[in-house]
C-alpha cells in the first residue's frame, strides 16, 4: 500500500503543475483564468499566445506520460521490497488518474484546473500508443469537420477505452483500461459547460484563417 500511495501522490503533485498559468503568468503577466474560457489548459492559453499555448500542450503531455514512467520506477522498487510482487500495470493506472487529476484539480490554484485533455495525450502516449495514433486522427476529423474542439476532445475521450479494448492495446490488464475509462469519464464530466453550450448551439468554433486572393 505505501508503494501505491506513493505513486499517487507523485502523479497528483507532478499534473498540479499548472503550466499554462506559470507561462502566462511569467511572459505575458496575466492571469490566465481571468481571460477566455479561465481554463489554463493549451487551448484557452492559445488564445492569448499561439506559441505559449503549444508550449503547453507539450509540457502538459509531458508531465502525464513522465507520472506514468514514475509509477512504472516505483513498481519496480517495490518488486525489490515486497515479496507480493506489486503489479507493474496497477501502478501506471494509478498514476494515469492521478496526473491527470491532478491537473484537473491542482492544489496551487484552489483546484481550479484544466479539464486535461493534453496531460491525457502523455499518458495514453505511455499506456496506449497504437490507440492514441487513432484517436488523433478521429480527433483531427471530428474538427475539420464540426470545427468544435470541445466536440472533438469529448467523443475522442469517451471513445478511447472502447478503441483500446478492440485493439487489445492495454496489455490485457484490467487495471489499465479501468484507468483508461477513469480518465474518459474525468474528462468528460469537465466538459460539462461546453457540452450544455453545444447543445445550446453557444459553444465557440474554431477560427479557420482565411487565404487572401
Amino acid at each position: 500500500m505505501p508503494f501505491y500511495l506513493t505513486t499517487a501522490v507523485i502523479a497528483y503533485l507532478l499534473g498540479s503543475i499548472p503550466f499554462g498559468y506559470i507561462l502566462v503568468r511569467v511572459f505575458s503577466g496575466q492571469d490566465i483564468r481571468d481571460t477566455g474560457s479561465g481554463n489554463i489548459g493549451a487551448t484557452n492559453v492559445a488564445r492569448s499566445s499561439q506559441a505559449l499555448g503549444a508550449f503547453t500542450l507539450l509540457l502538459d503531455a509531458t508531465k502525464g506520460f513522465l507520472a506514468v514512467a514514475a509509477g512504472s520506477l516505483i513498481a519496480t522498487s517495490a518488486v525489490h521490497a515486497d515479496a507480493s510482487r506489486p503489479s507493474h500495470y496497477t501502478h501506471a493506472a494509478v498514476a494515469a488518474i492521478f496526473v491527470v487529476a491532478g491537473h484537473m484539480f491542482p492544489i496551487w490554484l484552489k483546484f481550479r484546473g484544466g479539464k486535461g485533455v493534453a496531460t491525457s495525450v502523455g499518458v495514453f502516449l505511455a499506456l496506449a500508443p497504437k490507440t492514441l495514433l487513432l484517436a488523433l486522427a478521429l480527433f483531427m476529423a471530428l474538427v475539420a469537420v464540426f470545427r468544435y474542439v470541445s466536440l472533438g476532445s469529448i467523443i475522442v475521450a469517451a471513445a478511447f477505452p472502447l478503441i483500446a479494448y478492440a485493439l487489445h492495446d492495454y496489455d490485457s490488464s484490467p487495471a489499465m483500461l479501468a484507468a483508461m475509462c477513469a480518465i474518459a469519464a474525468l474528462i468528460v464530466i469537465k466538459h460539462h459547460e461546453n457540452i450544455c453550450r453545444l447543445l445550446a448551439g453557444t459553444e465557440s468554433r474554431l477560427a479557420l484563417k482565411r487565404t487572401q486572393p
